[in-house]
C-alpha cells in the first residue's frame, strides 16, 4: 500500500527532532566543563575522608622532615 506524502514528510521531521534531542543529550553529557566539574566534585568527596585527608598530611610532614633533614645533613 503506498504511503501519503504527507505522512511520510511528518515522519521524517519527527525522526529528525528526536535525533536532534539525541545529539542534544549526548553533547551535554560529554561537555568538558561538565566532565572537569564532576571530577572536582569527586576530589573534594575523597578528600572529605578524614582516613585520605589525614593520610596526605602525614605523607606531606615525612616528606617535610626528609627534606628537613637533607638540608641539614
Amino acid at each position: 500500500m503506498a504511503r501519503d506524502p504527507d505522512t511520510i514528510q511528518r515522519e521524517i521531521e519527527q525522526a529528525r527532532d528526536a535525533l536532534a534531542e539525541s545529539l542534544d543529550a549526548l553533547g551535554e553529557r560529554a561537555s568538558p566543563k561538565r566532565l572537569v566539574d564532576a571530577g572536582k566534585e569527586s576530589v573534594h568527596e575523597q578528600l572529605d575522608d578524614p582516613r585520605i585527608r589525614y593520610g596526605l598530611m602525614a605523607v606531606g610532614a615525612l616528606l617535610a622532615i626528609a627534606f628537613i633533614r637533607r638540608i641539614f645533613r
